[in-house]
């Protein structure tokens, strides 16, 4: 089971991860936390209803991290079609869609974050360095979309767009200063294939 999931009798998923794993997951799923930002800060008035119908943001975030974690629906910046006027419907209609969406995708990401942070926090350790995770399958969802996350914000920092740019990555020198960022987006990703193969009937 070291590095891997395995599902577990029942539903669920186990991984058995050393103390350096657990340190550099539960690092990245704070980065994470810090980058999505706090919710939205409760009314004024002490409505527990006001964030339910509070508007988020109609721009696209500068940071490119977030612009591949909260993308626009209906239109990529770099791909604008020729006529003016069909590119402005494009941006008016992505604006849209994100002031009443980007709010609850912010929310379900941080909770997703703030699920792996939990779990690593509840971890006994084992004799040996290291623990083993056990997740439900509530559980393994949310990892399943913060493992998703984490690798898309690596991704971004490594400007991987495409399969071409991950072959790439396998031929990195040691000595390049993107390498462990590398090594933690392959790693990332065969966690998140592994535990995809758990959830699968």
């Amino acid at each position: 089971m070291p590095g891997i999931f395995e599902p577990l009798p029942g539903g669920g998923a186990a991984v058995a991860l050393d103390d350096v794993e657990i340190s550099i997951i539960r690092t990245l799923a704070v980065q994470l936390l810090e980058l999505i930002g706090p919710g939205p800060a409760e009314d004024a008035s002490g409505d527990p209803l006001a964030e339910l119908f509070a508007e988020g943001p109609s721009e696209a975030p500068t940071d490119p991290v977030l612009r591949r974690l909260f993308p626009d629906a209906y239109c990529d910046p770099e791909k604008l079609p020729d006529s003016e006027q069909a590119a402005a419907e494009q941006r008016d209609h992505s604006a849209e869609f994100r002031r009443y969406t980007e709010n609850d995708l912010r929310a379900g990401k941080r909770e997703s974050a703030l699920a792996v942070i939990r779990s690593l926090d509840a971890l006994a350790p084992v004799e040996k360095s290291g623990a083993v995770l056990k997740l439900s399958q509530e559980e393994s969802r949310q990892w399943l979309g913060a493992l998703n996350d984490l690798r898309l914000a690596i991704g971004s920092r490594l400007d991987i767009t495409d399969e071409d740019d991950t072959d790439l990555l396998y031929r990195l020198p040691d000595e390049d200063s993107r390498k462990p960022m590398v090594m933690a987006y392959l790693w990332l990703g065969g966690l998140q294939e592994t535990l995809v193969a758990t959830l699968m009937p």
